[in-house]
């Protein structure tokens, strides 16, 4: 479970059968705090890969923005690649079970209002 902030807006893209893969970095904040002695302990940042299938990277796609704070719950996948070099690489992602959105949503600019234009 991981409480965070979108990092970029999030990557859609549609694989066999159009079944829609979300990709999108989360960061999650430890704060800092002071130390009794005095010593300041600072924030702390991480950054996670996160992956969402079918209807919750629909539902990406069309709602979440970077700067969005989201609660995701899910498992950790680990993938290997080959990098450039042949070098064997490894990728830990969450791969989402569920979803929700904490920001706040946008208000909608309020409409003008009628003013009198003959004095």
């Amino acid at each position: 479970m991981l409480i965070g902030n979108v990092g970029v807006d999030p990557e859609v893209r549609y694989i066999d059968q159009g079944v829609a893969v979300a990709s999108l970095r989360l960061a999650t904040t430890e704060r800092g705090y002071t130390l009794k002695n005095g010593t300041q302990v600072p924030d702390q940042t991480e950054w996670h890969n996160v992956v969402l299938w079918r209807q919750l990277a629909e539902t990406v796609e069309k709602y979440v923005h970077k700067g969005d704070k989201l609660y995701i719950e899910g498992k950790l996948h680990t993938r290997s690649y080959d990098d450039r070099n042949g070098n064997k690489r490894y990728v830990v992602e969450i791969w989402a079970d569920a979803m929700e959105m904490l920001s706040p949503k946008p208000q909608a600019p309020a409409e003008p209002q009628a003013t009198n234009a003959n004095p």
